[in-house]
């Protein structure tokens, strides 16, 4: 299946991370997790170097390496100046009387606008120039080069060419940041005329606009917020019961469903509207994210107050799938799950991880919504079939045959919710 090196350069900023940089972060954690589940193999880049980054993607669950880069990237710097001292594109900055003072990192200019049209590319912005070259920026396409041949040296048993051809790049970047990363794009083409600077692929998220701010908002103070309005929710509707100390970790998943799911449904291509002092975001609404986990919930509470019943003698243990009576399965909503999520869950999983070849040009899109609007649906359609059927009936003999099957077919849509969950990093909670 190869392999797929996935470059957030969002993770670059020596700024704090604002929720602008969170939709391309969180839309390339799911992404690396929905092609693991294809067998196809990721690389995330660039390595973490943020102490303060890094907390907040503790927070949100985003599981992302952590490091200074690759242990010989100084050598792969030196290289790559070589090749700049080689590059015909290249021309030395002056720095006589009348020129504007560069800063001192700067090693050269790169004619950009040349070389796109000598290869003849597409796609790239009209307006590229001239690229002023620093040390940061050939460090930034060091690491790329890095992660590209450690997806050559782990696969070793495969019949792959180690010219990294089988190897993807995509960028996953805001459209705030696109211009940048095709500078650094071409750069690469142009200083490593290899096989794999030729796939590289640009994914693009649409704005995420912030309403109502009384200042910039850093991912810090969004992720505050979402929790603290989360916890106001949950007291409002359990009680006192939600200021326990075990709903810590319950409300702490509540967020990051909340914000995963607000930052994930949507089309990648589409704006995103952030509604900060809208606090129906936390539990009202069947598109939200706390509603998917309440209903993955309700399925844990069925099989453990099952599983406590069978302890007390109530009912008898569930038998194999194979001794079970499915005809028993009337219901219009048990063959509503089972067709429309149970079976076509693999390929809706495969559809999510696909990144076509761009048709012109070196934009791609991608099926990131899927998992989300996927789970919100199957949120929907099981909770009203939960409501209006009762699953645990009377300890009757004659009536166990369709509690049994029943429970089979709720026991695979738990399975459904948690490994969907997965991709989007969020634990299935057993309490809510």
């Amino acid at each position: 299946a190869g392999w797929v090196v996935l470059h957030c350069p969002a993770l670059r900023s020596s700024a704090a991370l604002r929720p602008r940089h969170l939709r391309p972060l969180l839309l390339a954690d799911h992404l690396a997790q929905l092609l693991r589940t294809q067998r196809v193999g990721v690389r995330l880049v660039p390595a973490l170097a943020e102490e303060g980054s890094r907390e907040v993607l503790r927070q949100l669950r985003v599981d992302w390496p952590s490091g200074s880069g690759g242990s010989d990237l100084p050598g792969t710097i030196s290289a790559l100046k070589e090749a700049l001292g080689q590059c015909p594109c290249a021309a030395a900055c002056e720095q006589g009387p009348g020129t504007a003072t560069l800063p001192d990192d700067v090693i050269c200019k790169v004619h950009l606008k040349s070389f796109v049209e000598q290869q003849g590319l597409v796609g790239y912005d009209p307006n590229l120039d001239v690229l002023l070259v620093t040390e940061g920026k050939l460090r930034s396409l060091a690491e790329l080069q890095q992660a590209v041949l450690e997806c050559v040296v782990s696969d070793p048993a495969s019949h792959f060419p180690d010219d990294g051809s089988h190897c993807s790049i995509v960028h996953v970047v805001s459209c705030e940041e696109e211009f940048q990363q095709q500078q650094l794009d071409l750069l690469w083409r142009i200083l490593d005329p290899g096989a794999h600077t030729a796939l590289q692929k640009h994914l693009v998220c649409g704005p995420v606009k912030v309403t109502n701010p009384s200042s910039p908002i850093g991912a810090d103070q969004y992720f505050q917020l979402r929790k603290r309005q989360m916890y106001e929710a949950s007291v409002m509707k359990y009680g006192e019961l939600a200021q326990d100390e075990t709903w810590t970790e319950v409300i702490d998943a509540l967020t990051v469903a909340a914000i995963r799911f607000e930052m994930l449904s949507t089309a990648h291509r589409s704006q995103i509207t952030l509604d900060l002092e809208d606090s129906s975001i936390s539990t009202k609404g069947t598109k939200s994210g706390a509603f998917v986990m309440y209903n993955c919930a309700r399925l844990a509470t069925l099989f453990d107050t099952y599983q406590r019943a069978v302890e007390r003698g109530t009912y008898p243990p569930l038998p194999p799938a194979s001794e079970l009576n499915f005809s028993c399965l009337q219901e219009e909503g048990e063959w509503l799950l089972l067709f429309k999520y149970l079976l076509p869950f693999p390929e809706v999983l495969q559809q999510a991880a696909q990144l076509p070849e761009p048709t012109k040009g070196i934009r791609i899109t991608a099926n990131t919504e899927t998992v989300c609007k996927f789970l919100i649906q199957l949120s929907m359609d099981f909770s009203s079939y939960y409501n209006r059927v009762h699953i645990l009936g009377e300890p009757f003999p004659h009536l166990f045959d369709q509690m049994f099957a029943r429970l089979q077919l709720l026991g695979a849509v738990r399975d459904v919710f948690h490994s969907a969950l997965a991709t989007l990093h969020l634990p299935p909670l057993s309490q809510i």
